[in-house]
């Protein structure tokens, strides 16, 4: 059968029409089983914002369109916006106390990646269907340092059997091991290190953590050797930096330029101070040189850490440019003197340091390179505000009131941004971070006009307002701003190193 030009057209649109009808009937039958109707569906990658229906099928977005579609469980978020769920790079809680707080701010995946955690298979095994959003962390490189060394044998063993009875605390891990910061490694010990963090990414960890900060007089030629080590792997390291200046953000980028470790610098607000700017033209110039480095900060102007660390050592007022009045301890709000800094640093404990200015902070939300990650802290009535309203606050006062970056932009930086960085130690970080057919649903709704954080500084921690819902891995685990109560949806996060 012969058809002229037009008759062929008719018989292609005749075609197309019964296969576009054919599958609008499909999908007006089939039965999703959690369907978003009406909101605002945002997502970074491809751009799309637009009033879209959005459905669901165990843990993977299965459709998104204008038409109707019905599930066994349907939200009306009109008005509402759909953006991807929250991620988290940078946290220090390891429990669900800090998980709500998080899942309230609209997380959905939250990462030890600076410190990384100790017996990592472990703490991967004790989290299994415990967590309420998703969980993982790097490898704690001064961890694994002291653990190589025989004469701490026994405070490694003591630790590891505080972790195994459900106590893990970072401030624990610190302690432990804290005689071992200032020991020079030597090469057997330097043999096994490597070794021990073979086997830790092997345990799943993303990665090497490495906060030099804390250990700020270990020798540049083994620093410079674990960075090496990373580059030969190509494992992601993420840093806290030597001391707060430049000159300690230039060594990093300089051992990974020369070693090819891909290097994540971690709060770029309080390791460059006043400095900010040309903290962050120097990142801009190594990504543009081809140097594979990355950076985030949190929208505070306060850092907060433990008062025993190595960050406190003589000198620490002209090198934070502040003083004993700057700190406020954490256990009781109040702050410190001279008198009561020298008591407390001998027992230990958390401070919050009031250090930076708002326009340092500014300035880096707006610097197109930053991503946004919390330093979560641990749980405390008082704990710094960071640790429960980084992201709202971002949307609040950074978004809305301060129009610093606008709405997209900031989406991006909560979720794309970390996802991406993280594809290549972390496959399945692919999947997140998106609102597209066949990514994880992991999804965070807010509304736009009351989004804040609540949390703060004098009156301690807060939920934030305006997170409606929130979904991970295909469950509502925030429902009407409201946790679900008894439900355990959160996964593991793994590096490709796992085995």
């Amino acid at each position: 059968m012969k058809f002229s030009p037009m008759k062929s057209l008719i018989f292609f649109i005749f075609i197309f029409c019964a296969f576009a009808a054919t599958k609008a009937t499909a999908q007006s039958n089939l039965l999703y089983d959690i369907v978003l109707t009406g909101g605002r569906v945002i997502d970074p990658e491809t751009k799309l914002d637009a009033v879209k229906n959005v459905g669901i099928i165990n843990n993977r977005i299965a459709q998104i369109t204008s038409d109707p579609i019905k599930g066994k469980q349907e939200l009306n978020v009109t008005g509402l916006v759909v953006a991807p769920g929250f991620i988290d790079l940078h946290v220090h809680g390891r429990s669900n106390a800090e998980q709500e707080y998080q899942l309230h701010d609209g997380l959905t995946t939250a990462l030890e990646l600076e410190w990384g955690i100790e017996f990592l298979q472990q703490w991967y095994d004790s989290r299994k269907s415990k967590a309420l959003i998703n969980y993982g962390a790097s490898v704690s490189w001064p961890f694994e340092r002291c653990k190589a060394m025989d004469k701490y044998k026994d405070s490694v063993n003591n630790l590891y059997h505080t972790d195994l009875r459900g106590d893990w605390k970072i401030d624990h891990l610190f302690n432990a091991i804290r005689p071992s910061y200032t020991d020079t490694i030597s090469a057997a010990e330097t043999a096994q290190m490597f070794a021990n963090i073979r086997a830790s990414l092997a345990a799943g960890g993303i990665g090497i953590g490495v906060p030099i900060g804390y250990l700020p007089k270990t020798n540049p030629g083994e620093m410079f050797n674990v960075y090496r080590f990373a580059g030969e792997l190509h494992a992601l390291i993420f840093s806290h930096v030597r001391e707060p200046n430049i000159n300690s953000i230039q060594e990093a980028i300089a051992d990974a330029a020369l070693t090819g470790a891909p290097l994540h610098l971690v709060h770029i607000n309080s390791m460059s101070l006043g400095n900010i700017n040309t903290a962050l033209d120097m990142i801009a110039s190594a990504k543009q040189r081809g140097i594979d480095v990355s950076t985030e900060l949190y929208p505070y102007t306060a850092a907060s850490t433990l008062l025993q660390s190595a960050i406190f050592n003589d000198g620490w007022q002209e090198r934070l440019g502040m003083d004993y009045n700057d700190l406020q301890w954490v256990a009781t709000g109040e702050r410190l003197t001279k008198q009561t800094f020298e008591a407390y640093r001998k027992t230990g404990g958390t401070v919050i340091m009031h250090l930076m200015q708002p326009a340092w902070i500014k300035t880096g939300i707006a610097d197109p390179n930053t991503l946004i990650a919390s330093d979560g802290m641990p749980y405390a009535p008082l704990a710094h505000p960071r640790t429960a309203g980084t992201f709202s606050r971002v949307l609040g006062k950074y978004v809305r009131e301060e129009q610093v970056i606008d709405l997209t932009t900031a989406i991006e930086k909560m979720t794309l941004m970390p996802a991406k960085r993280l594809e290549n130690i972390a496959p399945m970080m692919r999947y997140k971070g998106r609102i597209q057919v066949g990514a994880d649903a992991d999804i965070t709704i807010f509304t736009p006009a009351t989004v804040s954080d609540k949390a703060s500084f004098d009156k301690g921690l807060a939920f934030s307002e305006g997170i409606e819902y929130v979904i991970v891995n295909g469950v509502v685990v925030l429902k009407n701003g409201k946790t679900v109560p008894g439900i355990f949806p959160g996964q593991p996060v793994y590096g490709k190193f796992k085995q």
